[in-house]
C-alpha cells in the first residue's frame, strides 16, 4: 500500500475530528469496564488516545507509518502501544473491547475482511465485544459524493486545491480518486481508494463465521434504530 504523504496526514484531524462517533465508542468502553482495547485501523490516533485511563490498556494497530508517526507524537501518544500492520500483527494477547472506527471496515477488501474478523476473535475472551461501523449501502453515498465540486483552502502547507473522482458501484464495490494539488509547489497527488458496500446481511453472516453474536445494530450515533434510510450501520458484536 502507497503510504499518506504526510502533509495530507497534518491535515487529517482537522478533516476528521473528534465528535459523536468517537463519544459512542468511548462511552461503550467506559459500560464495559474495559480494561484491554484494540483499535484497528487506528490511524493518527485522535480516538484511539482517548480510550487511555488509569487501570487500561490501549494498543492501535495501523498499516501507515505516516499515519502511526503522528499517532505516536501526539499528547498521550506515549502511553498507548502503536503497531504497525494489519490486523495479522495485532499482538497474541486478550483484549476485551475492539473497534473499527472511521469506517475501516470498507477499506479492507473481501478475503482480508473474513480474515480480519476471525484474527480479532482470536485475542479477545468470550463475552467481549467488538464495535464498528459501515456505510449503509440502501442510503447510495456515493451519489453525494459524485456531486461534490471540487474545492480550495489555505493549509498550513499553502494554498491546496482538492477534488475527488467516484465510480458507480459494481459488486458493491465503489471506487473513489483523491486529487490533491499544492498551489505553491504544482505537486499533484492522487490517491485511489476502493470501499466494500457490504449489506447488513453479509456482514452479519461474516460476523458469525468469525464467532460472533450480534447483540445490536444502530441507525445513528445516539444509538438510533437501524432503518433501511439509516446512513450508516453501527454494529455491537459478542465474542461467542
Amino acid at each position: 500500500m502507497k503510504d499518506y504523504d504526510p502533509r495530507i496526514v497534518d491535515l487529517y484531524d482537522g478533516d476528521n475530528p473528534d465528535g459523536p462517533d468517537h463519544d459512542f465508542y468511548r462511552s461503550l468502553a467506559d459500560e464495559l469496564d474495559a480494561a484491554s482495547i484494540l483499535d484497528i485501523g487506528c490511524g493518527t490516533g485522535i480516538l484511539t488516545v482517548t480510550f487511555m485511563q488509569q487501570g487500561r490498556s490501549v494498543t492501535g494497530v495501523d498499516p501507515s507509518p505516516a499515519m502511526l508517526a503522528k499517532a505516536r507524537s501526539r499528547a498521550g501518544g506515549a502511553a498507548v502501544q502503536w503497531i504497525e500492520g494489519d490486523s495479522t500483527a495485532i499482538p497474541a494477547r486478550e483484549f476485551e473491547y475492539a473497534v473499527m472506527t472511521g469506517n475501516v471496515a470498507q477499506h479492507i477488501p473481501d478475503g482480508d475482511w473474513e480474515r480480519t474478523l476471525l484474527d480479532i476473535a482470536r485475542v479477545m475472551p468470550p463475552g467481549g465485544i467488538l464495535a464498528f461501523e459501515s456505510r449503509n449501502p440502501q442510503a447510495r453515498a456515493w451519489e453525494a459524493w459524485a456531486a461534490e465540486p471540487e474545492s480550495a483552502r489555505e493549509t498550513m502547507h499553502g494554498r491546496l486545491r482538492q477534488w475527488t473522482e467516484t465510480s458507480q458501484p459494481k459488486d458493491g464495490r465503489v471506487v473513489l480518486t483523491f486529487h490533491n494539488e499544492f498551489a505553491e509547489s504544482g505537486e499533484h497527488l492522487v490517491r485511489q481508494e476502493v470501499l466494500a458496500f457490504r449489506t447488513r446481511h453479509e456482514i452479519e453472516r461474516g460476523l458469525a463465521v468469525a464467532g460472533f453474536s450480534v447483540r445490536a445494530v444502530h441507525g445513528g450515533w445516539g444509538r438510533e434504530r437501524f432503518g433501511s434510510d439509516s446512513r450508516v450501520m453501527i454494529f455491537e458484536a459478542v465474542r461467542n
